[in-house]
């Protein structure tokens, strides 16, 4: 005689999995809006009162969306072997921070739009520890210019503004220099030290003529206009 065997485990992982997917899905293409209720419950093959006995609300479920694509990317980076220099490591940081922000926009919203909401993220915690770990070897390389909180108030408040001015930027006038100047700008408040040379060459001074354009009468004002728009490609490099 067989002895009859019961799954007792329980489908709602699966279905979270699927619902997530769905959500993740549709913000991706569409973007939040597109995440209805209706069109997630559709999309994963469930009910709607699913949605909300899983994640409470909608919020909560755009919650689990961030966190689910945030994982992969903060996982790979507190894994990641830091750099010997921990000023350098910091700017490496800095760069993956802004490129996931640009990859992932609808997400990055999400997580910068409601932070008291993205501390309970366990993902987002993850990525604050990844941080605070930088700035502390900055600080025990006697580097360190201000206090950690402080630090770590700038990099946050600099690489989070950073990322909305960007997406808010066409891809004609995408400011190609803008994460790299502020990115510099927050490092010397905070260490006093730069890789920027004294000398910048053409952008700089392309700089320096669009900032004294307004003490020449030769120019019409279709041609100082011309011209402001040519020196601002000059100093952005693009």
């Amino acid at each position: 005689m067989h002895e009859r065997t019961t799954n007792i485990s329980s489908p709602e992982p699966d279905i979270r999995s699927r619902i997530i997917q769905a959500a993740a899905a549709l913000i991706e293409q569409d973007g939040r809006e597109a995440a209805t209720t209706r069109a997630v419950a559709t999309a994963a093959g469930v009910q709607a009162p699913a949605i909300y006995r899983i994640f409470g609300d909608k919020r909560g479920l755009l919650d689990a969306v961030a966190e689910h694509t945030l994982n992969t990317y903060v996982n790979d980076k507190s894994t990641r072997l830091p750099h010997p220099d921990p000023i350098q490591d910091l700017r490496n940081g800095w760069d993956l921070h802004v490129a996931f922000g640009l990859a992932h926009p609808e997400v990055f919203a999400i997580l910068s739009d409601d932070p008291q909401s993205g501390q309970t993220s366990s993902a987002v915690a993850l990525g604050n520890e990844v941080l605070q770990k930088r700035v502390r070897r900055i600080a025990q390389s006697g580097q360190l210019r201000t206090s950690e909180n402080r630090a770590i108030d700038l990099l946050r408040s600099m690489s989070v503004g950073t990322v909305r001015s960007l997406l808010s930027q066409s891809e004609n006038a995408l400011d190609h220099g803008l994460s790299d100047a502020a990115r510099e700008a927050v490092i010397v408040a905070i260490t006093g030290e730069s890789n920027v040379p004294a000398d910048s060459g053409v952008s700089g001074a392309a700089v320096t003529l669009r900032s004294s354009l307004d003490q020449t009468s030769v120019l019409s004002e279709g041609e100082k206009l011309l011209l402001e728009e040519l020196l601002d490609r000059i100093s952005r490099g693009n």
